[in-house]
């Protein structure tokens, strides 16, 4: 019937493989994962805490583990005709000083989202119960939040690089101009969480003004805005990039331009903000401007 009801280990009751095993003797229509997810809230007894210490994991598993393929691609001298600024290749003392900030502001700075998170979002409404939403729901949910983060992002961004806020805020996120995947979260904690603010609140929205949210769905959200910022973060452009299939999707070489010259291409995932308010970067940017320019020129001298 189930992996573990006719195994010869001995679970008590009170143990985590003890509450699995009695919850899948009356719970056979649900799948292994529902399973495991009912045993550890059921185990923890304490909703906010089971979905904290789940949350934290996940993130930095997936934030170290998605980082790690980048670091091993930096030392194989193969993949450096795919790095965009091919002479600039992280050192490992670079890498290690970024991973000690980025450390120090998951536990300062975004644990403490972590945790709260559960609650204000169980107050309008969220689900941690099983069975799992369906895929389509966890799809669209998925989608719709990249678009409101996105938006978010790229109005925050670019506010950043005005003034005394990028002096004061944006700046650490710029020493270096050519990024590396786990540069991602290398930031002030203010940009941390003002930033943030964009990935973690369009869920809370969502549920606000439909009631509809399973955490679950806020944890594959999460594990995607993950490996898109990594990933933007990269510094390397293949043939087999993402947005040579989708064209709207922004991608390491959007992101790296924007590291290499300081301004432009503000957005996360996606280039219509930057296109339609004419905040695209790079040398192809700057000369279609030209063109529209020069274009304007003749037509008003006509």
């Amino acid at each position: 019937m189930d992996l573990l009801s006719n195994a010869t280990i001995s679970a008590t009751p009170g143990t985590f493989l003890g509450i699995y095993d009695e919850l899948s003797k009356y719970n056979v229509h649900l799948n292994i994962f529902e399973r495991l997810w009912a045993s550890w809230y059921a185990y923890m007894q304490n909703d906010v805490l089971a979905t904290g210490i789940m949350s934290f994991v996940m993130h930095e598993v997936f934030y170290f583990g998605r980082s790690l393929p980048w670091i091993i691609i930096d030392q194989i001298p193969y993949f450096n005709k795919y790095k965009i600024q091919g002479n600039k290749i992280p050192t490992a003392a670079e890498q290690w000083t970024c991973t000690k900030l980025v450390l120090l502001s998951h536990f300062t700075v975004e644990l403490p989202q972590i945790y709260l998170f559960h609650p204000m979002a169980k107050y309008f409404g969220m689900g941690t119960d099983v069975p799992f939403p369906t895929l389509f729901t966890i799809a669209y949910q998925v989608a719709i939040f990249f678009v409101l983060e996105d938006t978010w992002h790229y109005w925050m961004h670019r506010a950043m690089h005005y003034g005394w806020l990028y002096k004061k805020i944006h700046k650490i996120h710029h020493q270096y101009s050519a990024p590396f995947g786990l540069a991602a979260e290398y930031a002030s904690p203010i940009e941390v969480m003002v930033l943030g603010l964009g990935t973690v609140g369009s869920p809370i929205l969502w549920v606000m003004l439909t009631g509809n949210l399973h955490i679950l769905t806020m944890y594959i959200w999460i594990v995607c805005r993950l490996f898109q910022a990594i990933d933007a973060h990269s510094g390397y452009e293949f043939p087999w990039s993402l947005h040579h299939f989708l064209p709207f999707w922004a991608g390491a070489d959007h992101h790296d331009t924007h590291h290499e010259k300081f301004i432009g291409n503000y957005a996360s995932s996606f280039r219509w903000w930057d296109y339609c308010l004419d905040t695209e970067s790079g040398p192809e940017a700057a000369k279609k401007r030209r063109e529209r320019k020069i274009e304007k020129e003749v037509k008003k001298a006509q």
